[in-house]
């Protein structure tokens, strides 16, 4: 590549596991001599030669989210915006024998496991030795470590499985490896990921281990915070929760989506876990980690689910008060088990009514929550600064970023570094961020 070094932009649609795709990407284009362009600037201005979209397919929002990224990419082609467009992840992935046809503008297409196609059709050949290493797209202070791919899970409405394949765990010396690298760049919360973090290891070791990985990534130095997200409640390892109530690096939080919580809907989700099951584990873990925050995702208008289905889940979210709660409408996905064997009876606007309802209960359960910490002194890792207004804004172990709110703290003296943490007294509280000062 001679002369002004080509410069390539990656867009990440969807969750953080494309994140972590994207940034192995990154790391080998750049040690290849490609400029890298972050996401935030402007395409106008940012002098972009290549543009490489990493979508979603999981659900509708996602696809047509992804369909629009590509679309818009498209016109900035047509403008001489950009050079050259590569679309690649779970869309292409599941859509591959179509979309080539549907937008030819596309310069190529590239599956959820095409890294190497790809890297060869921009002249790299990758290099192992940057295997574990990335190209940090999130703040310095955090990053993501997915420690397995796929899933072999059956669930009735995900269509991950035969987008994503069978579950495969990464070698723990090659996630350890990666880890240490992480820390050495300035990471200091590291939030573990996949598509069942609680799988991890039974392919390659014939028995769950995520706990003795929990246990080896506490001992990085470097690493102060270990959240842990996705995680199945069918068969959940207790030896996590034991690590999580006794490490003082693991934070008190678990993200494990239940998904519902009458037994029809549990069934015919093809969740391997009934109503009692389910009560009981969250049981469990609230009285092993007594302090926990859980964020869990619930599901409505799933086939089987009628007004008493639903009563039941309001009744169960109004029991448990989770710390914090998604939820989204059931959609009809091609492929999967739901869309070949159940049929989609529940009206799109009782979906919606039921949808809105749910959430209106969780943002008074949130509010009472956080209104509950106020008072309180909180450790704070310090995620950005506004020198002018002389505040900052950071979370605590019981906000993972993205996805939950923030503390937002206003400075008397001198701000803090980005990345540090912060001993912070709670001054208030909405249904999802929380004000604070700083001690």
């Amino acid at each position: 590549m001679g002369g002004r070094r080509q410069r390539v932009r990656v867009v990440t649609m969807g969750c953080s596991k494309n994140r972590v795709d994207s940034e192995h990407l990154l790391m080998q284009l750049s040690a290849a001599g490609y400029g890298i362009s972050p996401e935030e600037e402007e395409l106008e201005d940012a002098g972009v030669d290549i543009l490489i979209i990493n979508t979603c397919g999981f659900i509708l929002d996602a696809k047509e989210e992804s369909v629009q990224a590509i679309l818009e990419a498209v016109d900035a082609k047509k403008r001489g915006v950009i050079s050259r467009l590569y679309v690649m992840g779970c869309l292409s992935q599941r859509y591959r024998s179509e979309l080539p046809s549907e937008i030819p503008e596309v310069d190529g297409w590239f599956g959820a496991f095409s890294i190497d196609p790809l890297l060869q059709e921009l002249s790299v050949r990758r290099n192992p030795a940057l295997d574990t290493r990335r190209w940090l797209t999130t703040p310095g202070h955090y990053a993501y470590l997915k420690i397995s791919e796929g899933c072999d899970r059956q669930c009735s409405y995900c269509a991950i499985p035969g987008i994503r394949g069978k579950h495969v765990s990464v070698p723990q010396e090659q996630l350890l490896d990666e880890a240490a690298a992480l820390a050495d760049q300035g990471v200091r919360e590291l939030i573990v990921i996949a598509q069942d973090t609680t799988f991890y290891g039974l392919d390659l070791y014939g028995q769950r281990r995520l706990g003795s990985l929990l246990e080896k990534l506490s001992g990085i130095e470097g690493i102060e915070w270990i959240r842990l997200l996705y995680s199945y409640p069918a068969s959940f390892p207790e030896d996590v929760l034991e690590i999580m109530a006794s490490s003082p690096k693991m934070c008190r939080y678990l993200d494990i989506p239940l998904q519902h919580s009458a037994d029809p809907v549990l069934k015919a989700m093809r969740r391997s876990i009934d109503a009692d099951g389910t009560r009981r584990l969250v049981e469990r873990i609230r009285k092993a980690v007594p302090d926990i925050a859980l964020r869990t995702t619930m599901m409505v208008g799933h086939p089987g689910e009628g007004e008493k289905e639903f009563e039941d889940l309001l009744s169960f979210v109004s029991e448990y008060r989770f710390e914090r709660l998604g939820a989204f409408a059931y959609s009809e996905e091609e492929g999967t088990w739901g869309a070949q064997n159940l049929k989609d009876t529940v009206p799109e606007a009782v979906k919606q009514e039921r949808l809105d309802e749910l959430m209106e209960l969780q943002a008074g359960i949130s509010l009472k929550y956080n209104e509950s910490r106020i008072g309180s002194i909180e450790r704070v890792l310090v995620d950005s600064c506004d020198p002018v207004e002389n505040t900052f804004s950071g979370r605590t172990s019981r906000e993972s970023p993205e996805v939950d709110g923030e503390v937002n703290v206003t400075c008397n003296g001198k701000l803090p570094v980005p990345g540090t943490f912060a001993e912070v007294r709670i001054t208030g509280a909405d249904e999802y961020d929380l004000t604070g000062e700083l001690l």
